[in-house]
C-alpha cells in the first residue's frame, strides 16, 4: 500500500517489538517494587494524573513551553537570524488542520511526560516535504527492530492522521520519536511517573481518606466497650445500629448507651497524624521527579529573594531546557532543516522576562556601550523605531587598547624637530567660528600625531 509518498508494508522479517523493561508498555506502570503484582498493586497513568501535584507539573511544563513562539532560523555570516520558508514555515506555524501550534506542542509534551514517549507522525506532499504533523496515541505505537538493526514503528488506526488500518508499519524516517530517560532500552522512554508513582499514590490515599472523613462530618471512628461479656450477635447488632443511626446523614445525632456501653475514639486526629506534612512530602517528591520547583505548583514556600529573573532562570534550567532542546533537535532532524541551512528554536523572550526596571537598565547599558542600536532596545520594549536609531553609538573619548599603546610608545620617543613649513597652532578665534578653528588646528603637527593614534 502506498501512503503519503512511501510504501506501507507489514513488519519486516525478523522485526520484533523492543522490550520496555520493568516500565511495561501502555499506560500502566507495572510492579513499582518487587512482588507488587502479587499484591494487586498497579498505578495507572489516568489515575495518577488525577493527583493535583502530578497534574500541576505536567500542565505547567507543557503550557509554559507551548506558549513560546517557534521560529525558523537561518545561518547568515555565523549568526542565526529569523526567516521564513514556503517549505518549512507553514508546518511550524500550523502543524495540522485540527490543532493550533500551542495545542500541538502541549499534546506532544503531555504524551512525553505521562507515558515517557511522544510519537509524531509525518505526512508528506508530492515533493516529499513534510506538510502535517500528528501526535500519535502511545498505546497505538510499538517500536520494532529488524535483524539488520533498522527501526520501524507499528501504528494503529488513527482517523485524524488518516491511518485507516490496524497494523501499519512505517520506517523510522516517518516518525519523530521524542523520549524521556531511556532506562531499559534506547527506544523506550520512561515517564517521571515511574519515579513519582509511589509518592502520588500515597498522596491520593491521604486525599481519599480525608474526603471520606469529611463525608462523615469529620467525626472520627471508634469502638464500643463494655465491662460485661456480650455475644457476637449482640456485638453485630450494636455495630449495625451505630453505622446506620449515627453516621452519614445521621452524623451528630445523640446516642443513648446502656448496660455500661462506652464509645471510645479510635482515629488519630490530624495534628498527631501530621497529615498535612505527609501530603506535602508526597507532593514535593512528585515535583522533584518532574524537576519543577515546589512553590510553582502551590507546594512549599515562596523563595525569599524577589528576583523574578533568577527564579525564571532556575525553573528554565531545571524543568524546561532539556524538553526545549529535545523538541528543537527532533524538529530539525525530522523536517530536514539542517540540509537546507535552516534550524528552529523557541523564542525564550516569553519565559525569561526581567522586571521592568532591570530590563530598562540592561538595555540602557547595551545602547550606551555600543553593543546594540537604540531601535533594537526600543523594539524589546514594544516601542516604535526612531529616525537615526538603527546604528550603534559609542562616545568619542573611547579608544582601542592598540591605539593607546601606540600613543604611549610615541610619547616615550625623543621629540623630533617640526618641519620649517609647519604653522604654529593658531589662537582661538574671537568669534565662535568652530569649523575654521578646527581646520586650523588639524594643520598643526601635534594634532596630526594625535589623529594618527
Amino acid at each position: 500500500m502506498n501512503l503519503f509518498g512511501f510504501t506501507i508494508k507489514r513488519a519486516p522479517t525478523g522485526a520484533t517489538p523492543v522490550s520496555a523493561g520493568r516500565g511495561g508498555w501502555g499506560p500502566i506502570i507495572k510492579e513499582p517494587f518487587a512482588g507488587a503484582w502479587q499484591k494487586n498493586i498497579e498505578w495507572r497513568t489516568a489515575d495518577v494524573m488525577a493527583y493535583p501535584a502530578v497534574y500541576a507539573c505536567v500542565a505547567r511544563i507543557s503550557q509554559d513551553i507551548a506558549k513560546l513562539r517557534l521560529r525558523l532560523m537561518q545561518l547568515n555570516g555565523g549568526i542565526w537570524t529569523e526567516t521564513t520558508s514556503p517549505s518549512f514555515s507553514p508546518v511550524l506555524t500550523k502543524p495540522n488542520p485540527h490543532q493550533t501550534r500551542i495545542q500541538f506542542i502541549e499534546q506532544w509534551l503531555i504524551s512525553k511526560l505521562a507515558d515517557g514517549n511522544a510519537y509524531i507522525f509525518k505526512q508528506r506532499d508530492a515533493r516529499y516535504v513534510v506538510t502535517q504533523l500528528f501526535v500519535f496515541d502511545t498505546k497505538k505505537v510499538t517500536p520494532l527492530v529488524a535483524d539488520n538493526g533498522d527501526v520501524y514503528y507499528r501504528l494503529g488506526r488513527d482517523k485524524l492522521a488518516q491511518i485507516r488500518d490496524d497494523d501499519v508499519v512505517v520506517p523510522a524516517s516517518e516518525v519523530i520519536h521524542d523520549r524521556m530517560n531511556c532506562l531499559f532500552h534506547p527506544l523506550v522512554g520512561v515517564s517521571p511517573l515511574y519515579a513519582a508513582g509511589m509518592a502520588a499514590a500515597h498522596g491520593m490515599a491521604i486525599t481519599a481518606d480525608q474526603a471520606k472523613f469529611a463525608t462523615n462530618g469529620s467525626m472520627p471512628g471508634g469502638f464500643l466497650t463494655t465491662p460485661a461479656r456480650i455475644s457476637d450477635e449482640v456485638a453485630a447488632r450494636l455495630k449495625a445500629h451505630f453505622d446506620t443511626g449515627y453516621t452519614g446523614e445521621n452524623r451528630g445525632r445523640i446516642a443513648v448507651l446502656s448496660d455500661g456501653l462506652k464509645f471510645e475514639v479510635a482515629r488519630t486526629d490530624a495534628k498527631n497524624a501530621e497529615i498535612v506534612a505527609q501530603a506535602g512530602l508526597s507532593a514535593k517528591a512528585v515535583c522533584s521527579a518532574f524537576g519543577v520547583p515546589a512553590y510553582m505548583v502551590g507546594v512549599g514556600e515562596q523563595p525569599t529573594y524577589a528576583n523574578v529573573e533568577s527564579m525564571a532562570q532556575g525553573y528554565y534550567q531545571q524543568a524546561l531546557q532539556s524538553h526545549l532542546e529535545a523538541i528543537e533537535l527532533c524538529l530539525d532532524e525530522g523536517l530536514g532543516l539542517p540540509a537546507a541551512g535552516y534550524g528552529c528554536e523557541f523564542d525564550l523572550g516569553g519565559l525569561l522576562r526581567m522586571d521592568t526596571a532591570t530590563k530598562i537598565e540592561a538595555l540602557a547599558k547595551g545602547v550606551g556601550g555600543g553593543m546594540i542600536a537604540p531601535n533594537e532596545g526600543r523594539r524589546q520594549l514594544d516601542l516604535p523605531p526612531v529616525p537615526g536609531g538603527d546604528t550603534p553609538y559609542l562616545q568619542v573619548q573611547n579608544y582601542s587598547l592598540e591605539a593607546l599603546a601606540k600613543r604611549d610608545a610615541r610619547e616615550g620617543e625623543a621629540p623630533s624637530e617640526a618641519p620649517q613649513d609647519a604653522p604654529d597652532a593658531p589662537d582661538a578665534p574671537d568669534a565662535p567660528d568652530a569649523a575654521k578653528y578646527l581646520s586650523a588646528l588639524l594643520r598643526t603637527k601635534r594634532l596630526e600625531d594625535f589623529a594618527h593614534a
